[in-house]
């Protein structure tokens, strides 16, 4: 029988550029639940429709397990053996009974939010540090100047192009304390550890009176003080397309260095595990699409 031939150095070096592609997709992806950028049943779900190749797809489900928090190499095992999985199974290599165990076995344990009876004319966008919470509220701002933006108070002192007014209203700790003292704020908290926000609760009362929806852009702590003031408020979670992307988009940010970046990376893990508080998530991979999607889950008057 004749002998092969090898295939050209040309076709070996772009197949080894291919795996190495592929290697750190799925390590990305890996990241991505590790820290709940993404939730567990989407990449399933997605490895059951998307191509062989792809790292929903391609990831083995031993991969796929570790990579959840609080999963160690021992509850994996576990789990697979009830479950009745092998650990040598791709995501999407299996078996339609095997996939409706893996699928009943996340949502318990990592549920979803549950959808509401109704939504409200009160919007609250949070989301992790540079997730792009503001850029997305300027575009609401300007195409839909029918909704409310909510100007916050902070203690910070202003960024480059941000303006008294329009931005935040700019105050040093001693106005702040009156605010507090004078019951003017509908919410306030300490955001990393530094400043000072609080959002002013005349203009929104006034705006909801007369019909309007108002739209407030703050943190996790603010977002949780307005769950408990006002119940019915809609809370809607920003989420970056990939936690590699988020670090990016801090590190290109420029306005932090890198022991600030350092924190603040810390405490967006800890504000996406966050996000089952919220009832709405919104992936701002496309920054006109995401204000889109924020505005269209207010109430309609």
């Amino acid at each position: 029988m004749a002998e092969r031939p090898s295939p050209p150095e040309v076709d070996r070096a772009a197949a080894s550029r291919r795996a190495v592609a592929a290697r750190q997709a799925r390590a990305s992806l890996k990241r991505d639940l590790t820290t709940r950028v993404v939730h567990p049943l989407d990449v399933l779900r997605r490895a059951a429709t998307e191509d062989a190749a792809s790292p929903a797809a391609s990831m083995r489900v031993t991969e796929f397990l570790t990579a959840l928090p609080a999963i160690g190499e021992g509850k994996r095992d576990r789990i697979l053996d009830e479950l009745g999985i092998s650990p040598v199974k791709r995501l999407g290599g299996l078996g339609v009974r095997q996939r409706v165990a893996l699928e009943e076995w996340l949502a318990g344990r990592f549920p979803l939010p549950a959808p509401r009876a109704g939504r409200s004319a009160l919007l609250v966008l949070a989301g992790p540090t540079a997730v792009g919470k503001g850029t997305v509220a300027a575009v609401i701002r300007r195409e839909y100047p029918e909704i409310l933006l909510s100007v916050s108070a902070t203690t910070r002192p202003p960024r480059p192009g941000e303006v008294e007014g329009e931005h935040y209203y700019f105050v040093d700790d001693d106005a702040f304390d009156r605010l507090i003292a004078d019951d003017a704020l509908l919410e306030q908290a300490t955001v990393h550890n530094r400043y000072r926000y609080g959002t002013p609760r005349q203009p929104i009362e006034e705006a909801l009176a007369a019909g309007r929806t108002v739209l407030l852009e703050i943190d996790l702590q603010g977002a949780r003080q307005v769950r408990a003031a006002e119940p019915s408020a809609s809370l809607v979670f920003l989420l970056p397309p990939s936690w590699d992307e988020l670090v990016e988009r801090l590190v290109g940010r420029g306005t932090e260095g890198a022991e600030e970046r350092a924190r603040r990376l810390r405490t967006a893990r800890v504000e996406l595990a966050a996000q089952n508080e919220f009832d709405y998530r919104v992936v701002n991979d496309d920054v006109e699409t995401a204000a889109r999607e924020v505005v269209a889950l207010a109430a309609r008057h």
